[in-house]
C-alpha cells in the first residue's frame, strides 16, 4: 500500500521583550536557578498578573508579515493541567480568540515552492524546568522561565515530509529572526517546535491518528525523528494493529521517539476566560505602529533579487535564509555596481557594447558571481570557523575587492581563492595580496604565446595526439601551459591561443 504522510507543526517562539509577560521579572538567559522569578510567577496568593504590551507588538508584527488577520480583541484564558514546574496549576494562554489568526508562509523545498497555511498564532506564558541530572534521586524546580511571553505558532496539515517540515521550520526561523520579534536560538529552547505526525492510505481524505513529537530544537533531529515516526506507524498499521494517539519524545542517541503520555485533548485542559485579564483590544493606531516597524520582508527580497539580479530561486532564497546575510550581499553587489560603471567607461572606449540588454546581462553576471562566492567560500569558511556572517574577517567591500580583479582580469578565478584565503587571515585586501605576492593574471598575448610555443616543444606527443584526433589532448595542453604559468595565465587566452595554434 502507498502511505502517504500528514504533518502539522507547532512551534514556540520566544519573544525577545525585556520581562515577561505578566510580570515584570527579567528573562535573561543562564541566571542562577529561581534567581528570576518574582511573586507573580511563582503565583504568590493575592498576586495579579499585568500583561506586558511588548509582547502584544510582536505577535502583531508576526500577523502582519504572514497575511494573518489581526483580531482587534482577544482573550486570555486558563489552560488546566498539573506538572510541578507549572505554579499555578494552569497556564495562561489563549484558545477561543487568538491575537492572530490564518495567514501563510511560502516554502522552497529543492526546485519547488509550496504555501503553507497557518491557522493561528497566539500568546501564552511558559512554564518553569524540571532539573533531573544533578539531583540523585530527586527533581529539582528551577522557575525562571515560568511566565516567558512565548507566541505559539500552528501550520495547518499541509506538510508531507520531513524535508517540507524543516523547510517551513526554517523558513519560519528566519522569519521571527528577520522582524525582530525572536532570537531563534534553539539550543537556548528560544525556537522550539513540536510535530503532529500521522499517515494515511494514499488518495483517502479521512487524517490518520497522530502523534505529536514534542520539544524539537534541531532542524537535524526533526528531519530524523518524523522520518522514524513515519516508519513506526506504517510498520505498526501494516501488521494489523493501529495507532495510539500520544504524546512521543525524540532520543536522538537511539533515533527513536519513545511514548511520554497520552495526548490530551483541548476538553482535557479545561479552558476558560481568565478572570483577572482584560481582553486585549488592538486598535487602528497599535496596528499602524506596527505596520510601519516592519521592513522588506524575506519573500519580497527574494522576489527582488530574481528580478534585478537575475538570481535562480535557489540563490535568492539562500542569500535571504537571514536578515545579515541579505545586507551582507546587497552591500558587495553596491560596491560591485561602481565597478561596473567604471567597466562600461572602458568597454565603450573599446567600442563594446555595454547599453541595453548586453549591459543588464553584465549586471546580472557580476551579481550571480557575487552569489557564488557568498554562498561558497565565503560561507563554507564561515562554517569552518563556526562564525555568523556579521563577525566575518572578509567585509561587503572586501569581498567586492576581490571580485572586481577576477571581473577585470587582473587574477583568474583560482588565483582568487588563493587571495581570498590570504584575506581570511588579515593580510590585507586583494590588491595588496595581489602586489605583495605577486598573482597578477598575464594576459599580454605575446607571452602567452611564448608559454604555449614551450609547451608545445615539451609536449608534442601530445599535440600529435590531439591533431589526430584526441580531444581530451586538449584539456592536457591546458593543463601544461597553465602549469607553466604558474596559474597566473588567462585562463581564456590560453584556450584562445592554443586552437589557433593547434588548427595552424
Amino acid at each position: 500500500m502507498q502511505w502517504e504522510i500528514v504533518i502539522g507543526l507547532e512551534t514556540h517562539a520566544q519573544l525577545s521583550t525585556l520581562s515577561k509577560i505578566f510580570s515584570g521579572a527579567a528573562i535573561a538567559y543562564g541566571a542562577a536557578p529561581n534567581s528570576q522569578a518574582c511573586a507573580v510567577d511563582i503565583a504568590l496568593p493575592g498576586v495579579l498578573p499585568v500583561f506586558n504590551r511588548a509582547a502584544a507588538e510582536k505577535a502583531v508584527k508576526f500577523g502582519l508579515a504572514i497575511g494573518a488577520k489581526i483580531n482587534r480583541k482577544s482573550i486570555f484564558a486558563r489552560k488546566n493541567y498539573f506538572y510541578p514546574d507549572l505554579p499555578k496549576g494552569y497556564q495562561i494562554s489563549q484558545y477561543e480568540l487568538p491575537i492572530v489568526a490564518g495567514g501563510s508562509l511560502t516554502i522552497q523545498v529543492g526546485e519547488h515552492e509550496k504555501t503553507v497555511r497557518i491557522t493561528r498564532a497566539h500568546l501564552e506564558e511558559d512554564a518553569g524546568k524540571s532539573l533531573h541530572e544533578d539531583f540523585h534521586g530527586m527533581t529539582g524546580i528551577d522557575l525562571n522561565r515560568a511566565g516567558t511571553p512565548l507566541l505559539e505558532i500552528v501550520t495547518e496539515p499541509d506538510l508531507r515530509s520531513s524535508a517540507e517540515a524543516v523547510a517551513y521550520a526554517k523558513t519560519l526561523h528566519s522569519l521571527v529572526r528577520w522582524i525582530g520579534i525572536c532570537d531563534g536560538n534553539m539550543q537556548e529552547g528560544s525556537f522550539r517546535c513540536d510535530a503532529n505526525v500521522s499517515v494515511r492510505p494514499m488518495g483517502t481524505e479521512k487524517l490518520g491518528t497522530r502523534c505529536e513529537i514534542k520539544n524539537l530544537n534541531s532542524f537535524k533531529f526533526m528531519e530524523k525523528a518524523i522520518d522514524y515516526e513515519v516508519r513506526r506507524q506504517i510498520e505498526i498499521i501494516e501488521d494489523g494493529g493501529s495507532i495510539v494517539q500520544e504524546t512521543r519524545l525524540y532520543d536522538p542517541d537511539r533515533d527513536e521517539t519513545r511514548s511520554m503520555r497520552s495526548k490530551e485533548e483541548a476538553n482535557d485542559y479545561r479552558y476558560f476566560p481568565d478572570p483577572d485579564l482584560l481582553p486585549l483590544v488592538v486598535d487602528e493606531a497599535f496596528l499602524e505602529q506596527a505596520r510601519a516597524t516592519l521592513s522588506e520582508l524575506p519573500q519580497a527580497m527574494r522576489e527582488r533579487f530574481m528580478r534585478d539580479h537575475g538570481l535562480p530561486a535557489y540563490d535568492a532564497g539562500t542569500l535571504t535564509s537571514s536578515r545579515e546575510l541579505a545586507a551582507y550581499f546587497e552591500a558587495a553587489v553596491s560596491a560591485l555596481g561602481g565597478t561596473f560603471s567604471r567597466l562600461r567607461e572602458r568597454d565603450g572606449e573599446r567600442g563594446i557594447p555595454v547599453e541595453g540588454d548586453e549591459g543588464a546581462a553584465r549586471l546580472r553576471e557580476m551579481a550571480k558571481l557575487c552569489a557564488n562566492w557568498i554562498m561558497g567560500d565565503l560561507s563554507a569558511q564561515l562554517n569552518k570557523d563556526g562564525l555568523e556572517i556579521a563577525a566575518s574577517p572578509i567585509s561587503a567591500a572586501q569581498l567586492a575587492g576581490l571580485l572586481k580583479r577576477i571581473q577585470d582580469g587582473t587574477i583568474s578565478g583560482k588565483i582568487a581563492k588563493e587571495v581570498f584565503a590570504a584575506m581570511w587571515t588579515g593580510e590585507g585586501d586583494a590588491d595588496a595580496i595581489i602586489e605583495a605576492k605577486g598573482l597578477k593574471q598575464v594576459s599580454d598575448s605575446g607571452a602567452i604565446e611564448k608559454i604555449i610555443d614551450e609547451v608545445f616543444a615539451a609536449n608534442a606527443k601530445m599535440v600529435e595526439e590531439f591533431r589526430a584526433g584526441k580531444e581530451k589532448a586538449f584539456n592536457a595542453l591546458v593543463g601544461q601551459a597553465m602549469k607553466a604559468s604558474k596559474g597566473k595565465a588567462n585562463p581564456a587566452q590560453v584556450n584562445e591561443i592554443l586552437k589557433k595554434k593547434l588548427a595552424g
